[in-house]
């Protein structure tokens, strides 16, 4: 990932076909040692290649990959349910509430 970035650094910086030494000197300005073989492998995948077409042919591939958990749509039938909902929430204050206050019993903090 760290190639492929300090790549897309170097497209950003205004070279349109960055090299290798390009990418390594990138990578060496934030103390990365660059592996050749990897460095090869991100130019001859991406050299010659339009960046903004091949980030918007990624971002098309993303589309399709769920994103969401099981949750949400539970989270979001909470609000429509009426009255139960606040009465969740007073339960939590109250438990962490609870919570504090044992620590508070210890003679100690976690930060003091």
């Amino acid at each position: 990932m760290r190639y492929v970035a300090a790549y897309l650094l170097a497209v950003l910086g205004g070279n349109s076909n960055p090299t290798a030494k390009n990418i390594k000197k990138i990578l060496d300005s934030v103390g990365i040692d660059a592996d050749d073989e990897r460095v090869n492998k991100v130019i001859s995948e991406l050299g010659g290649k339009d960046v903004d077409d091949v980030v918007n042919s990624g971002l098309s591939k993303l589309a399709c990959v769920p994103a969401g958990s099981a949750l949400a749509p539970a989270a979001a039938a909470s609000p429509a349910a009426g009255e139960g909902a606040p009465a969740e929430e007073k339960k939590e204050e109250e438990k962490k509430e609870e919570s504090e206050e044992s620590d508070e019993d210890m003679g100690f903090g976690l930060f003091d």
